[in-house]
């Protein structure tokens, strides 16, 4: 059995925690200050409260902590000055500058695994992914934190910062797309079109972000998308609507202009034309 102190039971963390108590181990929170809605979460969970941070982490071998992200780095600060030596993991949705900073403010003996969670909070049936980037020792312990459990752990490489960059690749997409959609369907239904859009996208191809050999098609497709979605700027703007994304995506459009016809260029060449037109 391992003890884990777990920084805080939100809604995914309370998840996490039952897998965790489910397979057999100890998970403990701190108290001090939280609401009465994270005490009937913890409880639920199986998670057993403690006084104070310092009396959870003076018990525990691994902390896990699952936040929103701008008080990751707090989360961090507060746990060191406990003098915590053991594994810290942090799987919150933050960049992997962000990670490096926090693997910076661990104290000395501690080891540092970066983490993200994929899918809905585990339960029910529902499974989730965490991939975990560190040395393998400490990816090794978390790992056996949910051995048959239904959060699904998959390494992701030794450097810290690498789950994180993951995170922020897929979430960057997924969700401006959702978001995307929402403008798309406001604007449709500021026309009165929004039943006959619904109905069109029903004919799309939906693994569009898993299509990688259709990337050189959008650059060589570029030159003519850019000035389209300008003029989707403009009708956004005239519906009183965000038109942000749109502005945005054609300035991004405009890195593969030169493309113009282009269909038959390798996926690296036009991937790296965004990295090095960007910097």
């Amino acid at each position: 059995m391992t003890i884990v102190t777990l920084v805080h039971p939100g809604s995914m963390g309370a998840a996490i925690a039952a897998q965790m108590v489910a397979a057999g181990h100890e998970v403990l929170w701190a108290r001090e200050g939280r609401s009465e809605n994270t005490w009937h979460r913890a409880r639920k969970a199986g998670a057993q409260a403690c006084d104070s941070l310092a009396e959870a982490l003076s018990r525990s071998t691994v902390v896990l902590s699952v936040c929103p992200p701008p008080a990751a780095e707090d989360v961090a600060t507060a746990v060191a000055a406990c003098d915590f030596t053991g594994v810290y993991v942090d799987a919150n949705a933050i960049s992997p500058q962000r990670m490096r900073r926090i693997e910076e403010k661990a104290r000395p003996g501690s080891a540092v695994v970066d983490g993200a969670v994929f899918g809905p909070p585990p339960a029910g049936g529902l499974t989730a992914r965490l991939y975990l980037a560190g040395a393998t020792r400490s990816v090794d312990l978390v790992a056996t934190l949910f051995t048959n459990s239904d959060l699904h752990v998959r390494r992701v490489g030794d450097t810290v910062g690498s789950a994180s960059a993951l995170k922020m690749a897929f979430a960057g997409y997924q969700k401006a797309a959702r978001t995307l959609a929402g403008v798309s369907h406001a604007l449709a239904h500021a026309h009165g079109v929004g039943d006959a859009l619904t109905e069109e996208a029903e004919t799309m191809v939906s693994a569009i972000l898993s299509d990688l050999e259709y990337l050189p098609s959008v650059a060589a497709k570029a030159w003519r998308w850019a000035p389209e979605m300008n003029e989707v700027a403009d009708t956004l703007r005239a519906a009183d609507l965000p038109a942000d994304m749109a502005e945005a995506t054609a300035r991004v459009l405009s890195h593969w202009e030169q493309n113009k016809d282009q269909y038959d260029l390798p996926v690296s060449e036009v991937l790296s034309q965004l990295r090095n037109r960007a910097g």
